[in-house]
């Protein structure tokens, strides 16, 4: 699998604040993780690609850190394109530094609500305008103080955005959630030699200290790999395994869904390995059976809902509320979702947050926009596999945001009859 998504994002940030040369192997090869190197480099920060002699990909990347503080004033508008992650957890840190910087991004990333972010940092301190609490934002940092925040949702990217900019001050900054997200952020700083506890849904982070450069690989990416699971799990005589891939508890209840839909799931952790958990994991087909999705589950699946629509459509069932988080990604997921699986044939219902769709008919085929968002180009793809004609996405080239090579590596894996 490509390098995750999230945690290459943290472990390059982290890298540029650090004291020394970091090294990042298997580092996503994805435009949204391209966009933050850009953004780094136009902060003063030093950053050269590394070819695998294996695999001939440019996976490994060399980022001289600045020390913590230590980035420069950019000389120009900072482009995030379509990437919220960059926007969100590069504002953190910004918002530390005693210079202005503007941060923006494409015409969908303008769209997605920054005000979530906005206000806790200025809380601590910083001065940022926004046009109307959306990207562009303006940024003047410097003299932040610690503070202790509840967020309003259950969100990673709001809670490492405060950590980000708790990790230059001195003191201790707290972040309180309605509920668990991804850990990516609590398990990296410790590894560049930060201080940070975690308790249930509270995190500290003790700032003001240096930060040391590390040599990492960056696991598989389990977003990624949710979609070959997915297929496995819907297809009739399908036997997947996906190896090195991310097995962090805070990711992987998709696999536990998996096998509540009916598919035979194992999973097998790679042993001595430090910070972030790695291994393999078999999928097969068996059988599917009716799922439903409550709100308290959503956040620990919210990238993966389009690849499980994509598994009900399959010959399943799948009810979700409490995502409405959907509706400021890339797009609308819910109602491009909902509008895809009908161009397809299926007959899906579409609530303000979250969707049933139910697979009792095949799908027929045809053509499904996947709207500028990779991962509905991805499940679309899925869904089509089951299809009794072909199926055309539209806007699939948006696969290359997280996983270049997507339809290559489905080409290897679909058997011909």
């Amino acid at each position: 699998m490509p390098g995750d998504k999230s945690i290459s994002h943290r472990y390059a940030l982290l890298s540029a604040l650090a004291d020394g040369t970091s090294r990042l192997t298997n580092y996503s090869p994805g435009a949204d993780c391209a966009a933050t190197l850009d953004c780094l480099r136009a902060l003063g920060v030093a950053i050269r690609r590394e070819v695998d002699p294996l695999s001939g990909r440019p996976s490994t990347i060399i980022v001289e850190g600045r020390g913590l503080g230590g980035l420069r004033a950019p000389a120009e508008v900072l482009d995030a394109q379509n990437s919220g992650t960059t926007t969100r957890l590069l504002a953190g840190i910004l918002a530390a530094h005693g210079f202005t910087s503007t941060l923006t991004g494409d015409a969908s990333l303008r769209r997605r609500p920054m005000k979530r972010v906005i206000e806790p940092l200025a809380r601590m301190g910083a001065s940022i305008d926004s046009v109307d609490g959306c990207a562009p934002l303006t940024i003047r940092g410097g003299g932040l103080r610690a503070i202790e925040y509840t967020t309003p949702v259950p969100s990673a990217q709001i809670k490492s955005a405060v950590l980000l900019a708790g990790l230059h001050i001195d003191g201790r900054t707290t972040v309180h959630e309605p509920a668990p997200t991804r850990n990516h952020t609590e398990l990296a700083v410790p590894a560049f030699g930060g201080s940070i506890e975690a308790s249930g849904t509270t995190v500290h982070i003790d700032g003001g200290r240096r930060l040391h450069a590390v040599d990492l690989p960056v696991p598989g990416d389990v977003s990624s790999a949710t979609f070959w699971a997915v297929a496995a799990a819907a297809l009739p005589g399908s036997d997947v395994t996906i190896e090195g891939v991310g097995l962090n508890p805070s990711r992987t209840s998709l696999f536990d869904v998996l096998a509540r839909a009916g598919a035979k799931v194992e999973r097998v952790l790679d042993a001595g390995v430090i910070g972030e958990p790695t291994g393999s994991v078999r999928v097969r087909h068996d059988r599917l059976v009716p799922l439903v999705l409550t709100p308290e589950e959503v956040p620990g699946l919210i990238d993966e809902l389009p690849a499980l629509a994509a598994l009900a459509s399959a010959g399943g069932d799948l009810h979700v509320t409490g995502a409405a988080e959907l509706r400021v990604k890339e797009s609308d997921r819910i109602s491009a979702l909902a509008a895809g699986f009908r161009a397809l044939g299926g007959d899906i219902d579409e609530f303000p947050d979250g969707f049933h769709i139910r697979g009792q008919r095949p799908l027929r085929g045809g053509s499904a926009d996947a709207a500028h968002d990779h991962r509905l180009a991805m499940a679309f793809a899925i869904a089509g596999l089951a299809a009794s004609a072909p199926t055309t996405v539209s806007g699939a080239e948006a696969v290359d945001v997280s996983y270049p090579g997507f339809f290559e590596t489905l080409h290897t894996l679909v058997r011909a009859d």
